[in-house]
């Protein structure tokens, strides 16, 4: 996975975040700025996830989207 695209591309991907994990705010977002470790962090401080799941589930997100850049 190429995360520096994502953090590259984080205006546009901000809105993908948001479809999948809506419970996280536009401030939070704001603030991940595309940095993954922030993104899982804050995916199991709000959903109360365990950190092995949430990284599976940001790489099922990543895989399953398509990317126009």
């Amino acid at each position: 996975m190429d995360w520096n695209r994502i953090e590259g591309n984080w205006k546009q991907v901000k809105g993908k975040i948001k479809e999948q994990w809506g419970q996280l705010t536009d401030d939070e977002l704001d603030e991940i700025a595309g940095n993954r470790d922030q993104l899982e962090g804050k995916i199991q401080e709000r959903y109360g996830i365990e950190r092995d799941r949430v990284r599976r589930d940001i790489d099922d997100w990543y895989n399953r989207q398509t990317w126009n850049w």
